[in-house]
């Protein structure tokens, strides 16, 4: 029994994130933009939908989720602190709480900062982290709502999950975000690795995640900061760069 993720692009940087849980035989899907690109797949596949996973209000992350439940009766997964902003949540839940996904657990993990009320979705089983625009590969979300004390703390609950896991977040920025990561930390040998990487899979047209959480330690600089000082200073200067 394990959970799965495949990569649904959406708009124009977006993923969404198709859940397939093999036991029980349900399906989720992570961040909805839009509906129609998630129908393909489904249809595609034969699939249908049981539940839609929500990590924050923002448009370009619930815009199909009321078409997606129409269609399949999927229940909507969301925060109950920012229900006010969200589609209107089956599965209101909340810091700690374990959303059953057939025979899997989603823990939900508040990580307020890009957004105040902002959720990740972990399956341990699976080793899975949704992180939405909390952290991204080599980058985190600019601080929209939250403070940098906020964004730092919630990366910082990351720390406890294993290094395989393997990180799952709302957009294909890892170019943009290499670029800036090394300028911070030109002679991280991991990092100028991960550059080459980055380069080749995009320029066959190729996503950049998910990547393990391990990979991310030695090469994301927002994870690698020191202090809520320091990582201050590399967001402020990432949103200038």
């Amino acid at each position: 029994m394990t959970v799965t993720a495949q990569a649904i692009p959406m708009l124009t940087d977006n993923y969404s994130w198709l859940l397939r849980e093999d036991k029980a035989g349900k399906t989720g899907i992570v961040d909805p933009a839009e509906a129609a690109p998630a129908i393909a797949v489904l249809e595609a596949a034969g699939l249908g939908l049981d539940f839609i996973f929500l990590t924050h209000h923002h448009p370009d992350h619930v815009g199909g989720a009321e078409a997606l439940r129409e269609r399949y009766g999927a229940q909507i997964i969301g925060n109950r602190a920012d229900a006010h902003r969200l589609p209107r949540l089956d599965v209101p839940v909340h810091e700690g709480a374990l959303v059953e996904f057939g025979a899997a657990n989603a823990r939900v993990i508040e990580v307020s900062g890009h957004t105040l009320g902002h959720i990740a979705y972990y399956f341990a089983d699976g080793g899975l982290l949704f992180a939405g625009d909390t952290l991204f590969s080599m980058g985190c979300g600019r601080l929209f709502e939250g403070t940098p004390q906020q964004m730092f703390d919630a990366i910082a609950k990351f720390a406890e999950l294993p290094d395989e896991t393997m990180l799952c977040c709302g957009h294909e920025y890892t170019a943009s975000n290499v670029r800036f990561a090394l300028s911070v930390e030109p002679e991280n040998q991991a990092l100028r690795a991960r550059a080459e990487e980055v380069a080749a899979l995009r320029a066959r047209g190729l996503a950049t995640v998910p990547v393990s959480l391990g990979r991310e330690r030695a090469t994301n600089p927002f994870i690698r900061a020191a202090s809520v000082a320091e990582f201050a200073e590399r967001r402020a200067a990432k949103d200038n760069f």
